[in-house]
């Protein structure tokens, strides 16, 4: 059986770990198109589903409407049921309850369905719409059961208070905070984020769980100097920026060796290890699905946590 875990206090019921979908379809940030296209991310949607990974999160900005048309297409190619998590982006002009029920018909449309698990608010945002216009214009979609589970995305411990409370008066509890969190990125750690999700039964996605790739341990000093895309400006892949990481990267290598696994599972089990943590790995064809899904159905020692803990912090 694969580790399934609820959203929230009655969210979905998804697998432990899902597939993070913005770069199927997105030329803008991933090289979609040029390394990869549509015939590797099916494949990929489809070792992930067949490995027992049936969570998708996807987003409307994600290669403008392209990440969730695809989706679409794969959903009506599948006879078994998956999880569609998508968000809504509150972009300055959308400034009326409207708005969101209008992004969201389009959502659906492109999704071929007329029901999404979780719908969530990509960024905090209300320069021309209130939070609460917008909670309770999420809260009515729930109630027309257009989406079963309201989450939020990138919002601090105040901002989460804020959208619970507004939620809660109707009812509905916040089921998500999707936000970066990995043994490169333990911030909410700090900042009170997670804390807050833990007192409020808010499930934490963690979006790149991976660190763009840099827990995996296949960047080494020699091989940065040819990257491409978003990576090449990103100072941690830089020769110093791998140098100083080089001693989690060396005992995420060791545990992975002592489970027969690899470091990018490790990492990706650390995080389902904290607790009501449900990781988001990107995966752009069938073999990257095929190793998420390797991030299941074992644990790590206390031990091996607690040194995973005490190099990342």
């Amino acid at each position: 059986m694969v580790q399934t875990l609820t959203l929230g206090i009655n969210g979905p019921t998804v697998t432990a770990l899902g597939i993070g979908t913005w770069a199927w379809g997105d030329k803008l940030f991933w090289s979609y198109g040029k390394d990869y296209g549509a015939d590797q991310v099916k494949e990929a949607f489809h070792a992930a589903v067949d490995s027992g990974i049936t969570l998708f999160d996807t987003a409307e900005i994600y290669g403008f409407g392209e990440s969730e048309r695809l989706i679409g297409r794969f959903m009506q190619q599948s006879d078994r049921p998956v999880t569609v998590a998508t968000k809504y982006f509150p972009l300055p002009w959308r400034f009326n309850a409207q708005a969101v029920g209008d992004a969201l018909t389009a959502s659906l449309e492109r999704l071929q369905t007329n029901h999404v698990a979780l719908y969530q608010v990509h960024w905090p945002f209300d320069f021309l719409m209130s939070q609460k216009t917008l909670m309770n214009a999420l809260a009515d979609e729930v109630e027309k059961g257009r989406i079963g589970a309201i989450g939020v995305s990138n919002y601090s411990a105040d901002q989460m208070r804020q959208a619970h409370s507004f939620l809660a008066s109707r009812g509905i509890p916040l089921a998500v905070n999707q936000v970066q969190y990995s043994l490169l990125n333990r911030k909410i750690e700090e900042n009170g984020t997670l804390a807050a999700a833990r007192e409020l039964n808010v499930t934490i996605l963690a979006y790149s769980p991976l660190a763009q790739g840099l827990l995996t341990g296949k960047y080494t000093p020699e091989t940065v100097r040819s990257l491409q895309g978003a990576r090449r400006i990103d100072p941690r892949f830089s020769p110093s920026g791998l140098q100083k990481i080089s001693p989690l990267i060396n005992t995420l290598k060791t545990i992975a060796e002592s489970h027969q696994r690899t470091p990018a599972q490790v990492a990706l089990r650390w995080l389902i290890a904290q607790g009501n943590v449900v990781p988001i790995p990107g995966a752009k064809n069938a073999t990257q699905a095929q190793q998420n899904a390797g991030a299941l159905g074992w644990q790590l020692s206390p031990e091996e946590k607690s040194q995973l803990d005490q190099l990342s912090r």
